[in-house]
């Protein structure tokens, strides 16, 4: 019937389709609705699949697809808001699975990253191991490392380790460090070596480019067309680093920041070393970078010039500082850029505050507490604040209301947290690397679980799963304990705990 419409009745004219369809544009859903009660030919025009497919890309579900991939896109964008409203109400509830990505065999946990719901770990044994989170009966498959110039004794504990969509970095103690590819196997792609410990470790978001600090040396390295790798920069440095990013989403030669004590540098190819900020006697604290913009904090003289300590947001392209925001006592511990919303960052401090700022007006725009010690990693989005801290608390907060929607505790220290619309990933890793048990003659392998360190991972959209999904943590015999702190009464029906 559709097909046959020429002209719609606009009330004393008659206009074309294609017209109509134009003016029915610029109505919301609420419109559309009201209009498709007018009449048959309102109600087909206000159903047409363009509008639908339009308003769909407009509340951003479904960007990837065309306007064939789906018969009824109303129904799609239904479907689409009800899941969001149920994985909001999840979030709220604490509502969903949980399971604890543990490597029993292993040693201490040493450093974790992870990049769209792929969890990599490094270990004090040397191992560094993987798990997709986005499949339930996940595995942890071991990253074999390059075997080392001696070829003989224990491996040496692993520093640090970042992954990224398509490569995957792990930083070891003696130096060395060693590049896998996510996708082609479990080998090296590419191996080397430093003269001294590796002090940080940045792999770039979107890219290939990874950076190394050792001594007073930054080494950028990167894959050429052909994928040899190559050294395109190497930065010599008047201090330690302490912090070290990749700018994302670079044309070119890959840009770093690096903050080495009372010093930021920003580290291009064709201009090395240029100083971005540097004020004698204040250190930074903590570092993030996005796109376009530098975050880091910096610890100030303190209550007695007066000069409570801030967060200075640069602009990598005019190297300028753009704003000044918060005003505390306290250092500021973490700081994330990259991913809050736009013009908005979260900030958390040794005052046990997590702090949410307005880059526009340089104001915090919410202020919590609930730490007992320092905060130590922090991610937020529209509505919700995660936050860890020094003595293994994480906290989830409403960011408008400013309250608490639940929290978990742990042993260890927070030092990784990540989450999307459906997941949460947080590691709690000790500080400790060479724990010793009750006696002094307790060896590595006796030692027990609580000093190991834990990653988990929570899943708030376990409702809509099928019963044979259910995460196998779920589908235990109810004989263990690790599963006492979640709601299982949606991954198991028949059970109302």
């Amino acid at each position: 019937f559709q097909n046959e419409i020429n002209e719609v009745p606009f009330f004393d004219v008659q206009l074309p389709y294609e017209l109509a369809l134009k003016i029915f544009r610029y109505l919301g859903k609420a419109e559309l609705g009201r209009c498709a009660q007018v009449s048959r030919t309102w109600k087909i025009l206000a159903e047409d699949e363009v509008l639908w497919y339009r308003l769909c890309q407009e509340e951003g579900y479904l960007l990837d697809m065309s306007i064939s991939d789906h018969s009824c896109w109303k129904l799609a964008l239904k479907n689409c808001r009800a899941r969001e409203h149920m994985l909001k109400t999840n979030w709220k509830n604490r509502v969903g699975a949980v399971s604890q990505l543990r490597y029993e065999p292993g040693r201490v946990l040493c450093d974790v990253h992870c990049c769209d719901g792929v969890v990599m770990a490094g270990y004090s044994s040397g191992e560094v191991r993987l798990w997709d989170t986005r499949t339930w009966d996940y595995t942890a498959p071991v990253l074999a490392a390059a075997p080392g110039p001696g070829g003989a004794g224990a491996p040496p504990h692993v520093s640090f380790v970042r992954i990224n969509s398509s490569l995957a970095v792990a930083a070891y103690e003696d130096g060395t460090v060693s590049v896998w590819s996510v996708l082609l196997g479990q080998e090296p792609i590419h191996r080397f070596q430093h003269n001294q410990r590796i002090q940080a470790l940045a792999l770039a978001p979107g890219g290939a480019a990874l950076a190394t600090a050792s001594g007073f040396q930054v080494k950028v390295e990167s894959p050429d067309d052909k994928g040899f790798w190559q050294t395109p920069a190497t930065f010599e440095i008047q201090k330690l680093v302490n912090f070290l990013n990749l700018v994302p989403d670079v044309t070119g030669s890959p840009v770093a920041v690096a903050a080495a004590e009372d010093i930021v540098y920003l580290l291009k190819a064709e201009d090395p070393g240029k100083v971005l900020h540097s004020v004698y006697g204040q250190p930074v604290t903590c570092l993030d970078v996005s796109a376009h913009e530098a975050a880091f904090g910096i610890k100030t003289f303190g209550w007695l010039l007066n000069e409570p300590n801030q967060i200075l947001l640069y602009n990598l392209e005019t190297n300028q500082c753009v704003t000044k925001v918060g005003n505390s006592i306290g250092d500021f511990s973490c700081v994330n850029l990259h991913s809050s919303p736009p013009n908005m960052l979260v900030a958390g401090n040794k005052d046990r505050r997590v702090r949410v700022f307005d880059l526009r007006g340089g104001e915090a725009v919410c202020s919590v507490y609930g730490h007992q010690l320092g905060v130590s990693a922090v991610q937020m989005d529209e509505w919700k604040v995660v936050s860890g801290g020094e003595e293994g608390l994480v906290c989830v907060w409403d960011q408008r209301m400013g309250t608490k929607l639940w929290e978990t505790h742990a042993r260890h220290p927070v030092r990784h947290v990540w989450f999307n619309s459906h997941s949460l990933i947080t590691a709690n890793i000790p500080e400790e690397k060479n724990p010793r048990g009750s006696s002094i003659t307790d060896d590595d392998p006796s030692l027990h679980r609580k000093y190991r360190g834990v990653i988990y991972s929570y899943e708030f959209s376990v409702d809509q799963l099928a019963v044979d999904s259910v995460l196998p943590i779920c589908r235990s015999s109810y004989d263990g304990v690790t599963g006492y702190n979640y709601n299982i009464g949606l991954a198991v029906p028949y059970d109302s705990i």
